[in-house]
């Protein structure tokens, strides 16, 4: 069976718009980040080579392997949210007749909760770097292509958003609230300026179009 990674678009949007719980939002976040991640790689390829942008050769060649780095991360996230989930549904599953039981099933929920919670945050910092990279591409990439480092930031920004609904919603559900604040405190930190930041790249990128 074919790895959600490797198949057509086509197909994932199937999947998507399908009965069936995954892929779901976590994997759509992660997919909007990877696009981010490899429209900035699209501006480098088309900048680096350019005799007009030699001076910022080197920066995009380090800009493009960063961004490379960054679209394989992003696409392992699309996976990485459909397994949680489903390990977390399988927990659900458990039997739940006797206190034992009820108690084992409660523990399995809890311990996947953790993992549900931490995948869209690794996401959601993924995305924040996707948007950081933009922000370059937009500012020193080849004005023929320079629309698409604003399209890279707006992707980027809403799987950050996207994925930052995901943290929410499972951390609420955790019992450990020390744990769970503590990654809603390092979700709000990413949040902070991620607002400010989108609609700063886009105005660089519109004062060059």
């Amino acid at each position: 069976m074919k790895e959600i990674k490797d198949k057509s678009i086509e197909v994932f949007l199937d999947e998507l718009a399908s009965k069936q719980p995954t892929p779901g939002g976590g994997s759509a976040a992660a997919v909007m980040g990877a696009q981010g991640a490899a429209l900035v790689s699209m501006v480098c390829n088309l900048t680096i080579g350019k005799p007009k942008y030699a001076a910022v050769e080197a920066e995009m060649q380090n800009l493009l392997a960063e961004a490379e780095a960054l679209r394989e991360t992003l696409i392992g996230m699309i996976k990485a949210d459909v397994d949680v989930f489903d390990k977390l549904m399988a927990c659900y599953a458990l039997p739940k007749a006797s206190d034992d039981e009820k108690a084992h099933r409660s523990a399995q929920i809890q311990f996947v909760l953790r993992e549900a919670t931490e995948v869209p945050l690794a996401c959601a910092k993924a995305c924040a770097e996707a948007m950081a990279l933009s922000r370059v591409a937009a500012e020193k990439g080849n004005l023929g292509v320079i629309s698409d480092a604003g399209v890279a930031v707006m992707a980027a920004y809403a799987g950050l958003k996207s994925a930052a609904l995901n943290v929410t919603i499972n951390a609420a559900s955790l019992k450990d609230r020390e744990f769970a604040e503590a990654k809603l405190a390092e979700l709000r930190a990413l949040m902070q300026s991620a607002d400010s930041e989108a609609e700063e790249v886009y105005q660089i990128v519109k004062a060059k179009l």
